[in-house]
């Protein structure tokens, strides 16, 4: 997801600064942007000089002192509330007193992320969609301390990055998540009660709901991982048995299966061709 909002953020003219703790992950996180820039000048949707100019905007670095000078940081590590509120803790030591803070969280409460802040009224959940260069939407949620000069400006930087704004209030998952991920759930228990296999559960839903991509095969595509995260949130949050995890979700994250990513998921992503694990 950083990689995603980095490239369009640098095509979109503005000077970047990606950070990581590790080197080898921003290495692979700019030959990633350079590769998917590559295939959208081959498709015509950018030129080679957009490209280039591009890259050139985006500087890496593993010290959070990159960001001295900046006007937005945009968090997107994992989903994983301790790790976020780290980062939030460690970025507003340097960052500029007037400088807005955004979350890419997909389901993390954003007034909770805000009050471990020193500026509460100038952060905001930015909730970018994956792939972010080709999905349109961006979910803008408001925590209780947000401002409407955050917000407003938000809106703008989506509108300058092409993508359209739904705003969503500030309640476990918001909106995308709060209803894509409990069908992918359903379909983890459809395939745990033996209702139907793997390939069978997706092929039901892009046949029979004209669905682009089968739940299975989406969550393996989002990372299961991820998953079982958001629906442990919408569990917690709204102690509602129905958004309980299924237990094969569970177990294939325990067991490192977590979907693409791992290169094994719902499906075998080893060989040419991917095999439906059950």
């Amino acid at each position: 997801m950083g990689n995603g909002i980095a490239h369009v953020c640098a095509l979109a003219g503005m000077e970047i600064r990606l950070q990581d703790i590790d080197d080898h992950q921003l290495d692979s996180a700019v030959t990633a942007i350079a590769h998917n820039m590559s295939r959208q000048v081959k498709r015509g949707l950018i030129s080679d000089d957009d490209k280039l100019a591009a890259l050139d905007r985006i500087k890496t670095g593993k010290d959070y002192s990159i960001f001295g000078d900046v006007d937005i940081v945009i968090e997107a590590a994992s989903e994983n509330e301790g790790v976020k509120r780290e980062i939030f803790k460690n970025v507003c030591d340097v960052l500029p007193d007037d400088a807005i803070i955004a979350s890419n969280t997909s389901s993390i409460s954003i007034t909770r992320l805000a009050s471990v802040t020193d500026r509460p009224q100038r952060f905001i959940g930015m909730h970018f969609m994956n792939p972010v260069p080709m999905m349109k939407l961006i979910e803008v949620i408001r925590g209780l301390a947000t401002d409407d000069e955050t917000y407003k400006a938000v809106c703008n930087l989506a509108e300058r990055l092409g993508k359209t704004v739904a705003m969503a209030e500030d309640f476990p998952a918001f909106i995308v998540n709060r209803i894509l991920l409990p069908m992918i759930n359903e379909a983890v228990y459809t395939l745990y009660e033996g209702v139907g296999s793997v390939e069978s559960i997706d092929t039901a839903m892009r046949l029979g709901a004209n669905h682009p991509m089968g739940p299975l095969e989406l969550a393996d595509f989002i990372g299961l991982d991820v998953c079982l995260s958001v629906m442990q949130v919408l569990y917690e949050g709204l102690a509602d048995s129905k958004y309980r995890p299924c237990p094969l979700l569970v177990k294939y994250v325990e067991a490192g299966w977590v979907g693409r990513k791992a290169k094994r998921g719902f499906y075998d992503y080893s060989g040419e061709k991917p095999v439906a694990t059950r």
